[in-house]
């Protein structure tokens, strides 16, 4: 495979955004289909090998100092939301190529000293004040 020039790797890049913002709806998580008993000796999930009380669907995820949160979803909600999982592992794989792409464009990229263009901002350009002896104020 050829390296990419610049120009077709910003392209790219754009073509991936235009990606991203085509997603829709997402969200993290997963959601899992349980069963229960309900602890009733004399209901029909009390005897052996009757899977008990459901389907009920909860939708569960990470949250940073949380732990894990979690709800549960309403029979109309279940293929909703599990469209939603399923589109941010769409969004998650299309960051990673985004990530991967800008890592090119910015190696591709001439370094600050190279091309005047690409200096940082702040950074001067030209040649530096020299000191004729002198300490700098204070």
């Amino acid at each position: 495979m050829t390296d990419l020039s610049l120009l077709e790797l910003e392209a790219e890049r754009d073509r991936l955004y235009a990606q991203l913002s085509a997603v829709g709806d997402f969200r993290r998580g997963s959601v899992s289909e349980n069963y229960r008993k309900c602890g009733k000796p004399n209901c029909a999930c009390a005897q052996p090998g009757h899977p008990g009380h459901g389907p009920r669907f909860l939708w569960t995820r990470s949250a940073r100092g949380r732990g894990t949160v979690g709800r549960q979803l309403a029979a109309g909600e279940v293929a909703k939301v599990r469209r939603e999982v399923g589109r941010h592992a769409e969004f998650a794989a299309i960051c990673e190529q985004i990530a991967e792409v800008n890592e090119k464009i910015c190696e591709a990229r001439p370094a600050a000293g190279t091309d005047p263009r690409f200096a940082p901002e702040g950074e001067k350009r030209g040649s530096a004040r020299r000191s004729r002896g002198r300490k700098p104020p204070r």
